[in-house]
């Protein structure tokens, strides 16, 4: 029971040492050196994807396109939430209620209670990644209508505000996604505290890979959005 309770606490913080260090690594440097990040190059895009689109009245083009995020968002949202009230039923059946420690001076007690406490992570991982991707929805929603409202009509819906409602929405979007990445690690704590490490280890390299795939020269690029009916900006 001892070298299960110091293999828990060991290679729990170790995990929790290894994601977060990388979390704020990928954060700074979305704020020093966005360019050099998917995030930040992605956020470039949409925002000149908003200025093209409200320059050149491209309704039809916007709503298809947030639709589609929406779509998206839908049916992860849909498996999360659906996925956590399996785990939530499974977990508090009534046999199983007096068998959860709410004492957390408790949690490490015995092997049992600690595979409900791991099912329990797993499952408020899917919760986060449930809330996540529904405020997204409600973002992208107010960006269907804001971004085909003329700006002769409300001066205040200008193209920055604009992209920075849908950069919201997004980020949103991209915090449930990083839940269900997340939630891939809790699983493999379900068998044991070793395979957890090492599934935290691999994950960082995979999104290592992801978060930092772009190599091209963005940091040099203009976009001048024209005033004709095509609407699209000419890239220098």
């Amino acid at each position: 029971m001892e070298e299960i309770r110091f293999k828990e606490i060991v290679c729990g913080l170790a995990t929790f040492v290894v994601l977060t260090s990388y979390h704020l690594f990928w954060y700074i440097q979305t704020r020093r050196a966005p360019f050099r990040t998917y995030q930040g190059v992605a956020k470039h895009l949409r925002r000149s994807w908003v200025e093209s689109v409200i320059g050149g009245k491209r309704d039809i083009l916007s709503v298809q396109t947030i639709r589609n995020w929406i779509m998206a968002s839908s049916f992860l949202a849909s498996t999360a939430i659906i996925i956590g009230l399996g785990l939530l039923s499974l977990l508090f059946r009534p046999e199983h209620m007096s068998e959860i420690p709410f004492d957390f001076t408790r949690i490490f007690s015995g092997v049992k209670i600690l595979f409900k406490v791991k099912t329990m992570f797993l499952m408020l991982h899917f919760f986060f990644a449930f809330f996540f991707f529904t405020i997204s929805i409600r973002y992208l929603n107010q960006v269907n209508f804001m971004i085909n409202v003329p700006i002769e009509c409300d001066p205040l819906l200008s193209s920055d505000f604009v992209a920075k409602i849908l950069e919201t929405g997004m980020l949103h979007y991209t915090l449930g996604l990083r839940a269900f990445y997340l939630s891939a690690v809790v699983a493999l704590w379900l068998f044991g505290p070793i395979w957890m490490l090492l599934g935290s280890i691999g994950l960082v390299v995979v999104l290592y890979q992801l978060d930092h795939c772009c190599t091209m020269g963005y940091h040099a690029a203009q976009c001048e959005i024209g005033t004709s009916s095509a609407g699209v900006g000419q890239r220098q």
